[in-house]
């Protein structure tokens, strides 16, 4: 069972900056799980999602000096570092090669499991939220943040300009922080 730790963002921050190692294990403890499902839902595989999610708390640590509160919450930050660190690890050579040269059995056995992960959007209405948006701006959020596609990709997917894609997700991201700041 993960212990969670109830401190304000404002605290956790502090003690982030101050480079305390109590900042980072709650950090761990309260984020891990949603981290995780987030690495989860890109990478599709548990030992590649671990070692991603420990770049991805190595990279906090080393760069919370250039999180800024102002552009942001820590928890949007954090999703950010752990998308892109899943994004850049299956477009890397080695995880494609490993996956061409994935042996036939584990092919069968994984499309066969259940792909659970810690994080479901559905505890927090996030999917909900984003079908309530409109249209254009869904699919951007779901190709992007559901299906980990990068921004140009999900711009040749939808054949829209790149532009386009950075402009709805950008609205379709304000809507759903709006709508977080109402509750």
């Amino acid at each position: 069972m993960v212990r969670r730790i109830k401190i304000t963002e404002e605290e956790l921050i502090r003690l982030l900056s101050n480079r305390e190692e109590k900042g980072i294990e709650i950090l761990y403890d309260n984020y891990s799980a949603a981290l995780y499902g987030v690495i989860h839902r890109i990478v599709q595989q548990d030992e590649i999602a671990e070692d991603v999610l420990q770049e991805t708390f190595l990279k906090i640590w080393n760069n919370f000096g250039q999180y800024d509160s102002a552009k942001g919450r820590l928890f949007s930050w954090m999703i950010n570092i752990a998308r892109n660190a899943s994004i850049d690890k299956v477009r890397s050579k080695e995880f494609v090669n490993r996956n061409k040269n994935q042996n036939i059995e584990k092919a069968v056995f994984s499309a066969g499991e259940d792909l659970q992960s810690g994080f479901n959007p559905e505890t927090i209405g996030i999917k909900k939220m984003v079908q309530e948006l409109e249209p254009e701006y869904r699919q951007v959020i779901e190709l992007l943040f559901f299906g980990g596609y990068s921004q140009s990709a999900a711009a040749e997917k939808l054949n829209i300009p790149l532009g386009t894609v950075k402009t709805r997700s950008r609205a379709a991201l304000q809507k759903l922080k709006n709508y977080f700041e109402r509750i």
